[in-house]
């Protein structure tokens, strides 16, 4: 069988922004999107963190940039949209990866669901929503269908298709996500513009490593009953979202793509009894 031609997922020619690119999985496919030869815009709060990951792309061999950039603040993404066109030039890939859970809005025995403010809910709520695809989405989208070429991937997540315990505000945003991610595709498919989503699986990272290891690296009971529930057994790597990215952002491998979820979960939402 002959093997897939590799300029189908050849990025070369592609300007990628990667909103949430100091976070662990937004680093992992701005470094992805790179080594397939995107011209890569990181965007985030942390100037430090998006320094090193502008680093490590260019020592790699990458083409990449670092732009401060608040995803809920529509004043600082346009600033920062304005930044990469003199930069780089306008781009055509889009990947929303800002978001995360928050404590104050984690349903525990002490916190129940009952608790949790109006105030709370809003700003998790926001962070994953509003700053996670709304804003960027329509910062970036409608100049994208202006040139008629354009890809946004919106980084969803297993809770947005079963809502996980505690969770209850990111899981009801990521739904959201998708709804949007849908919505966008529809709106969106006569000017150029694919709009998808990656759900990812359970990925460590930094805000939830705690919940999921303890201090010896064993994991918690929370992370057993995550690997008992996953067909794979086991948790996900930064870089094994990367192919999913790469894929969606090619204009060749996926040009009659639009409107999808793209599972990247170890077979977890396959799961049943």
């Amino acid at each position: 069988m002959p093997h897939p031609n590799p300029s189908l997922f050849d990025l070369s020619q592609e300007i990628a922004v990667v909103i949430g690119a100091t976070g662990v999985l937004g680093g992992a496919l701005a470094e992805g999107l790179a080594a397939a030869g995107a011209r890569v815009a990181l965007l985030g709060r942390n100037a430090a963190r998006g320094g090193e990951r502008t680093k490590a792309i260019r020592d790699a061999g990458g083409r990449a940039d670092f732009f401060e950039a608040d995803a809920i603040n529509p004043e600082s993404l346009a600033r920062a949209h304005r930044a990469i066109e003199q930069a780089f030039g306008p781009p055509t890939v889009l990947v929303n990866a800002a978001g995360g859970n928050d404590p104050k809005v984690t349903v525990t025995a002490d916190h129940p669901f009952s608790s949790i403010s109006v105030e709370d809910w809003k700003a998790n709520f926001d962070l994953n929503l509003i700053g996670g695809a709304l804003l960027p989405c329509q910062e970036f989208g409608p100049a994208m269908g202006e040139r008629n070429k354009g890809s946004i991937i919106n980084i969803a997540s297993v809770s947005a298709h079963l809502p996980l315990s505690r969770v209850v505000t990111y899981s009801a945003a990521k739904a959201a996500v998708l709804n949007l991610t849908q919505f966008l595709a529809r709106e969106w498919a006569l000017q150029g513009v694919r709009v998808n989503s990656i759900t990812p699986g359970f990925f460590p990272a930094e805000q939830n490593r705690r919940l999921l290891f303890h201090e010896d690296g064993s994991p918690t009971p929370r992370a057993q009953s995550i690997l008992n529930h996953t067909p794979m057994a086991r948790f996900g790597t930064g870089d094994e979202l990367v192919g999913a990215a790469v894929f969606l952002a090619s204009p060749r491998a996926s040009s009659f793509v639009t409107g999808i979820d793209l599972r990247v979960d170890g077979g977890y939402l396959s799961q049943t009894i």
